[in-house]
């Protein structure tokens, strides 16, 4: 993986889109149109870096498919996107199944690097509630960086939770 803002990752995020929006093609041909939904990010950051200071393997890309497109759609896009486009890393992109799970979320207004207060936020939130963060932090892009200005960007920002598990007692000795 490359660095976040690098041309590479631009190169990467412009695949992504391709085979997105070739999947698209395919269904709306097949009578199953769909609207490409907004891109999203899992961030794995175990040393408390910003995800823009991430390095590579600590983070993922994706763009959600419904659920009626398999793999065999996939791969016929994948085939149109490499001989049409000449994107040659487009075998790197993957479909996955995810599943979350219970999960809290918030929407952070502003620059992605003032994140922290919500994600504070959250954290405060699930606690209160008995629950504990288990998952990568989930970032859903509602906003285009290069329209919005910084102080205008939304952006959701979701963990997965589950319930706290409870600290046995200190024994008394």
């Amino acid at each position: 993986m490359v660095p976040p803002g690098s041309p590479e990752f631009q190169e990467k995020l412009r695949t992504l889109y391709s085979l997105a929006y070739a999947v698209k093609s395919i269904c709306k041909g097949r009578g199953m149109d769909f609207v490409v939904p907004k891109l999203e990010g899992l961030w794995e950051i175990e040393s408390g870096r910003p995800p823009s200071e991430a390095l590579p393997g600590e983070w993922k890309l994706l763009i959600r498919m419904p659920g009626f497109v398999s793999q065999e759609i996939v791969e016929e896009a994948r085939s149109k996107v490499a001989q049409k486009k000449g994107i040659k890393n487009v075998g790197e992109v993957r479909f996955e199944r995810m599943r979350e799970g219970k999960c809290v979320q918030a929407l952070h207004v502003g620059p992605y690097s003032a994140e922290e207060e919500t994600v504070e936020r959250l954290k405060k939130f699930a606690e209160e509630r008995g629950l504990e963060l288990v998952g990568p932090h989930h970032e859903i892009y509602l906003s285009d960086p290069r329209r919005t200005p910084e102080s205008r960007l939304k952006t959701i920002i979701r963990y997965p939770v589950r319930a706290q598990t409870p600290t046995p007692p200190r024994g008394e000795g």
